[in-house]
């Protein structure tokens, strides 16, 4: 995670430095952060509208922006579709052998009244017959006219149905029917009922089919009387009618279910919808127009749309931001406008894509390299940053990658989701260059399986070909990633002063020409850093501070001593002490002087700001008692008044700006003290270690930085843990601990209590 400055919200153009800390500038940052949504998202979700007429020519193609419906080819569909619907009928079998036993019936009892002459049984027949089977119709109609299952369309259709295809009855057979043997109709009865009830079982648009099918089955019934065949063939065929019948309603019915059934007709996204040089036809003209394409009809409403989602997307951010670190502003504008940056870069590529897509060339939309913001949010601000970033990166991409037509397109927003997370999780703890090429292999692999994993799931739409090219482009998009990543970091450090992990662990290489330069010129200063380092790297841990930038700044705090070594003491090896033989305030000129020095040193080898920050801060304001008191005892010598004062033996500053100088500069005098006691115990540790941060506390030097009481509780107990597993050979436990008599200092260094409460200088310049 990249080191961060701390940051406050003052006033409206900020206390601190400059625009880093300015509110206004922070919200103008959110702003356009908002602006870049809105004009990505509006080129993909608003189209482009033209200024046109009717009967003009169009000066231009006009493409559909997004997939829409053709209105009157969809019409036209569904007309075809209804057109193509056969005619619904009904089949309504009327029970016909009822009626034709009915008849015989009523001749077997006709027959038998020997009062009726034969000349008016005819007569009774020829119009008896025919009424029965009229009426025998009307009845059946007149019984069903309530029953839900026929409308009173198809009964209508069914009496005009049954009214014109009535079978008329020759006249020869109503003379025959009087000469019948009554011994013959019982047989006759059963015969036609048989024939009837069989016929009546086929479905029946004409019933001529039937009646043609009835003199055979009667020739090949049981009846032998060749009168008694004729009168039930003759009245089979009256029996039988129509009884299948077109439904007019059940039809429009079928009709209408096709039309809805018929698939619309849409014009796919990017198709020609009016040629350069085409007339505008008002049928043209409307189209347009409903899809808001022409510029006399402009909807506001998607603009809107567009606008708020925009603005959702940047608030959530600064939400987000606001709520890592309840009370104060997680970074100053710095950082935000390389978080803008990060947007724009990432978004660039992903239009570039979308441009070579085409509708069917999906899979390139692929080769986005969507997971580049995630990784640099990971490593120049902080991950759960970059995992929220992961949402709106997600959102984005299933915007801007869509060529279906719909707002968003799942699978670009689920690859870009999957691809972010991966890359992520394989960098978040990066320590070298290499990781984040691993970073874009692992978002190359899960990338192309992800991508494999939704093209089974629409088994019925893909291809070997599609899918050796989506995977393929999966792949590619991912070693896209990480060569953006490794070519655009260095930038991004050295543009905007970050020091990420990696960068950190570059510096921390004991190669680099300043320490190299502190080890050959200072083994005692390089030696007295690198433990600095160790501990200053375990506190800041424990209170969840930059500890690998506490460790490399250690580095470099005391980079300074190298231009005059001889006057620091870890330097100094079987020889005089140089501060004995010149003035106080000259003494003090030269240690204070070790901190400005070595800020002037990092700047000429470029080291990044927050390693100067460490090395000018680490001293903060404290207080040089030992050169202060020599001074006055001198005055006193010389029996002159001083013509100082205690702010002249102090260290210039400034005090500790960041919890990580603050943990650096109590680390630097913990490791001095503990160095100079001989026979530490744990119990002198112990309360070394607490006088030195109480003395510091009670000077004030962490009045700039934001280490509370507890975090600087927890520093002295890390602090102590450490320094036992250090010198753990050297400090004696309470149980061995013999209790030495007080000795005055030894012309090397104070007394434990003037260890604890003066600076490392101080102590070692005795």
């Amino acid at each position: 995670m990249a080191s961060k400055e701390p940051s406050t919200d003052k006033s409206i153009w900020g206390r601190n430095s400059g625009w880093k800390y300015s509110v206004a500038t922070r919200y103008i940052l959110f702003l356009l952060l908002a602006l870049l949504f809105y004009i990505s998202l509006a080129s993909k979700l608003l189209p482009e509208r033209y200024d046109i007429q009717v009967n003009t020519k169009s000066e231009k193609n006009i493409v559909a922006p997004v997939q829409i419906e053709d209105s009157k080819a969809t019409l036209q569909a569904q007309e075809q579709k209804a057109e193509a619907v056969q005619p619904v009928y009904s089949y309504i079998p009327l029970r016909s052998d009822v009626l034709v036993s009915q008849i015989l019936d009523r001749i077997e009892q006709l027959n038998q009244d020997a009062d009726v002459s034969t000349q008016e049984k005819i007569g009774i027949y020829r119009v008896e017959i025919p009424q029965r089977a009229e009426r025998f119709v009307r009845n059946y109609l007149s019984a069903n006219s309530t029953n839900e299952a026929y409308s009173p369309e198809l009964l209508e259709e069914m009496r005009q149905a049954i009214e014109e295809q009535t079978y008329q009855i020759p006249e020869e057979t109503f003379i025959k029917i009087p000469r019948l043997n009554l011994e013959d109709i019982p047989q006759m009865k059963s015969t036609a009922r048989d024939i009837v009830s069989r016929l009546i079982l086929n479905e029946m648009v004409d019933a001529q089919t039937g009646r043609a099918r009835v003199p055979e089955m009667v020739s090949t019934s049981n009846l032998d009387d060749r009168t008694a065949r004729e009168v039930v063939q003759e009245l089979a065929r009256l029996a039988i009618t129509p009884n299948k019948f077109l439904d007019e309603v059940a039809t429009k019915e079928a009709k209408v279910a096709a039309r809805e059934e018929a698939d619309p007709v849409y014009i796919k996204q990017g198709d020609i919808l009016v040629a350069k040089g085409q007339l505008i036809t008002p049928e043209l003209y409307e189209l347009l127009g409903k899809n808001g394409l022409l510029k006399d009809d402009i909807n506001y409403w998607p603009e809107l749309g567009v606008l708020l989602l925009s603005v959702l997307l940047s608030l959530g951010i600064l939400t987000f931001i606001r709520q890592s670190e309840p009370g104060k502003f997680k970074y100053n504008n710095s950082q935000l406008l390389m978080l803008v940056l990060v947007y724009v870069i990432t978004l660039i590529p992903m239009h570039l894509t979308a441009f070579l897509q085409s509708d069917s060339q999906m899979y390139v939309g692929y080769l986005a390299p969507v997971a580049i913001g995630a990784i640099l949010v990971t490593l120049l601000l902080e991950t759960s940053l970059a995992y929220f970033s992961v949402i709106i990166f997600s959102i984005m991409a299933s915007v801007i990658l869509n060529v279906q037509g719909e707002l968003f397109d799942f699978k670009f927003g689920l690859f870009a989701a999957v691809t972010s997370c991966v890359a992520i999780f394989s960098i978040h703890r990066a320590s070298q260059r290499s990781t984040m090429l691993k970073g874009g292999i692992m978002a190359s692999l899960f990338g192309a399986l992800i991508v494999f994993i939704m093209l089974l799931l629409n088994n019925d739409t893909w291809t070997t070909s599609e899918t050796l090219y989506s995977i393929g482009f999966a792949i590619a998009g991912g070693l896209l990633t990480a060569i953006l990543v490794i070519g655009l970091m260095p930038f991004f450090e050295v543009t905007f002063g970050i020091l990420s992990a990696l960068k950190l662990v570059e510096l921390s290489n004991p190669n680099h020409p300043l320490l190299r330069k502190l080890l050959t010129e200072t083994p005692g200063t390089y030696h007295h850093s690198v433990m600095v380092g160790n501990l200053s790297e375990a506190a800041a841990e424990a209170i969840g501070a930059n500890g690998l930038l506490c460790r490399v700044g250690s580095y470099y705090h005391d980079i300074g001593k190298t231009k005059r070594p001889i006057y620091f003491i870890e330097n100094q090896n079987n020889m005089e002490n140089p501060h004995d033989s010149i003035e106080p305030k000259l003494s003090k000129s030269i240690i204070v002087a070790h901190a400005r020095d070595g800020v002037e040193m990092l700047k000429e080898y470029k080291l990044p700001k927050p390693i100067r920050d460490i090395a000018e801060q680490h001293h903060g304001t404290t207080f040089l008692h030992y050169f202060y008191h020599k001074a006055v005892r001198q005055a006193e010598e010389q029996g002159i008044e001083p013509d100082f004062t205690e702010d002249d033996f102090r260290y210039p500053g400034p005090k500790a700006q960041s919890k990580e100088s603050a943990i650096v500069g109590i680390a630097d005098s913990v490791e001095a003290a503990v160095r100079s006691l001989r026979k530490p115990t744990v119990e002198q540790v112990e309360s070394m270690i607490e006088k030195i941060i109480k003395g510091r506390l009670d000077d004030h030097q962490f009045n700039d930085c934001d280490l509370t009481m507890k975090e600087l509780d927890i520093i002295a107990k890390t602090l102590k843990e450490t320094v036992m597993g250090i010198f753990h050979s050297r400090i004696e436990y309470p149980e061995d601990v013999k209790r030495p008599k007080p000795s005055a200092p030894n012309g090397d260094i104070s007394t434990a209590s003037e260890t604890s409460a003066t600076s490392e200088e101080q102590r070692r310049s005795v």
